[in-house]
């Protein structure tokens, strides 16, 4: 069992009867709703889930994991995903795989949010590896672009990864990946991204995480807010 299989066994044991559950996007949210689904299936764990994106729900009715839309809800027991990096905080960096108003959404909706990482994506602080992508209206990037230079944002529009064409999200928005030459408080940076017109969503997600699970070298470290 490799460290990806171990920590969402162990996110997916916590999982308990009657809970929905909402579902991640991504390598290490795929092996967690493995893990749920054998319990779901061997033990007979009752659960209700909902997805973040078409890929999860895909994977979660191969496996026969009851699903919910999201329309239906009004809230959910836990939200399991992964992160691009991990402040020291708890300030989690999401977006590479572009399905960022979902994953804000359950994640903000969830009475617990459950992050399942690996060492590497720990981070003494946000951006350190990765641009901080935002996701913008298509005919406002230009504009946005603007305001997020004069907050001192160097932005670029995600292209696909064999460069022949735009990254659009499941929304039909654009990303703008985006680089700060100055230290910034991430905070404050959450507060005023949210604030520029056009913007639909950042992948900064600041006071959601309510627990990090980290498996290294075979075991499970928690780290809980």
């Amino acid at each position: 069992m490799n460290d990806k299989e171990l920590v969402a066994q162990h996110a997916a044991q916590k999982i308990e009867d009657g809970m929905i559950v909402g579902l991640g996007t991504g390598s290490t949210a795929n092996c967690f709703i493995e893990a749920l689904a054998r319990r779901h299936h061997q033990e007979g764990l009752k659960v209700q889930t909902v997805s973040s994106s078409v890929v999860s729900a895909i994977k979660a009715r191969e496996l026969g994991l009851p699903l919910l839309a999201i329309e239906q809800l009004t809230g959910l027991d836990v939200y399991v995903d992964g992160a691009d990096e991990v402040a020291p905080d708890m300030t989690l960096l999401k977006g590479r795989g572009f399905d960022l108003v979902r994953e804000k959404l359950l994640a903000g909706a969830s009475r617990e949010f459950w992050v399942l990482i690996d060492p590497g994506k720990r981070v003494g602080r946000i951006g350190e590896r990765y641009p901080i992508p935002v996701e913008v209206m298509s005919f406002a990037w230009q504009l946005v672009r603007e305001s997020l230079a004069a907050i001192g944002g160097k932005a670029e529009l995600r292209q696909t990864a064999n460069k022949d064409g735009l990254v659009v999200t499941s929304h039909g928005n654009l990303v703008l990946d985006t680089v700060f030459a100055e230290a910034f408080d991430v905070h404050q940076l959450d507060t005023v991204l949210n604030g520029i017109p056009g913007v639909v969503e950042h992948g900064i997600f600041s006071h959601l995480a309510s627990a990090v699970f980290c498996a290294k070298e075979g075991h499970i470290e928690a780290q809980s807010a």
